[in-house]
C-alpha cells in the first residue's frame, strides 16, 4: 500500500481528517490532521494529545508495514489551514481565505492572488468575494485553477474575562 494511502486510512480510522501529507528531505514524513467537519465545532482545535495519539498509532502502523521513513511529525494544520479538497471549500464557506491561482485571471486585471470570503461551492464551481477596484467583486474558479489556498487566521486578542 502507498504511504499516503496507509496514513490516510489510519488517520481516518481514528476519527480524524488527513489535511495534508508531505515527504520531506532525509526521510521526514509530515502529517497534518484535523477533526472531521461534523465534529470540529464541538471538539474545538487539535491538541497536543490528539497529535500524540495519532503519532503513536502511525509509528506502530508504519513499523508493521515496513514503511520507508526516518522521522514522523504530526501536527494540526494551524490557523492558516490549507484548503486542498472540495470538501474544505464546503466546510469553510463564509470564512476569509487567500487563494493563489496557477495562471492570472484575464477578467480580474491579470491578478493571481485574491483575499476574500469563500462562497458555498456549486458543484465543482468555487467562488470568492473580494474587494476590487470598483467595489465588491466575485472570483469564479475551480479546484484545478488553484495553486495554493489557505484560511486567513482569525485571532481575538481580547481578554476572555471581559
Amino acid at each position: 500500500m502507498q504511504l499516503s494511502a496507509l496514513i490516510e486510512k489510519t488517520v481516518a480510522g481514528m476519527g480524524y481528517e488527513l489535511v495534508q501529507f508531505e515527504q520531506a528531505a532525509r526521510g521526514l514524513v509530515r502529517v497534518f490532521i484535523d477533526f472531521l467537519p461534523e465534529e470540529a465545532a464541538e471538539r474545538g482545535a487539535i491538541t497536543v494529545e490528539d497529535c500524540e495519539k495519532v503519532t503513536h498509532q502511525l509509528l506502530h502502523v508504519l513499523t508493521v508495514e515496513n514503511a520507508n521513513y526516518e522521522r514522523l511529525e504530526v501536527s494540526s494544520p494551524g490557523l492558516d489551514r490549507p484548503l486542498k479538497k472540495l470538501s474544505d471549500y464546503v466546510r469553510f464557506a463564509g470564512a476569509e481565505a487567500i487563494v493563489k491561482l496557477r495562471v492570472p485571471m484575464p477578467n480580474a486585471a491579470n491578478r493571481k492572488s485574491f483575499q476574500g470570503v469563500l462562497q458555498e461551492p456549486v458543484g465543482e464551481n468555487l467562488a470568492l468575494v473580494f474587494e476590487g477596484k470598483d467595489g465588491p467583486a466575485q472570483l469564479d474558479f475551480t479546484l484545478a485553477d488553484v495553486d495554493k489556498a489557505h484560511l486567513v487566521p482569525q485571532v481575538d486578542f481580547r481578554s476572555r474575562k471581559a
